[in-house]
């Protein structure tokens, strides 16, 4: 189990794993239904790259700022060593992918639609002569 908790934490697909195991995907789908403890081993393993990741688009989201070392040789010989400051501001397209992802209902695209029984009642209202006359 050890093995297959690194591989989903390596970012292995279930098709990845069942290859890695020998079998077929199919296999892995049943077995994870029919053994509870490797569907949550696989889970387990997923859940801490998963994590990684969700923190490296918030940092690249908000913008960030990091230590750089540059080293100069001569002779085998380190000669200088320099500590520089970097910032990497923040990215439009990874704040955007996380609202729409985080706050879909206020960050989609496309409002949603109306569904039809809506657009229904509110043609109903309309020819009625609004909400009061609708509801005597």
């Amino acid at each position: 189990m050890l093995k297959i908790e690194g591989w989903a934490r390596d970012g292995c697909t279930d098709k990845e794993i069942a290859a890695n195991i020998g079998i077929n995907p199919d296999t892995l789908y049943t077995w994870k239904k029919k053994f509870p403890i490797l569907a949550d081993t696989l889970k387990k393993g997923k859940d801490v790259v998963d994590r990684q990741v969700e923190k490296s688009l918030l940092q690249r989201a908000l913008g960030y700022s990091y230590k750089e070392t540059s080293e100069k040789y001569e002779g085998g010989v380190m000669t200088e060593r320099k500590v520089t400051k970097k910032h990497i501001p923040p990215d439009t397209t990874a704040q955007i992918f996380w609202l729409k992802n985080r706050k879909p209902e206020q960050w989609r695209d496309k409002p949603q639609s109306e569904s039809a029984s809506d657009k229904v009642l509110a043609k109903a209202i309309e020819i009625l002569g609004g909400v009061d006359s609708a509801i005597d």
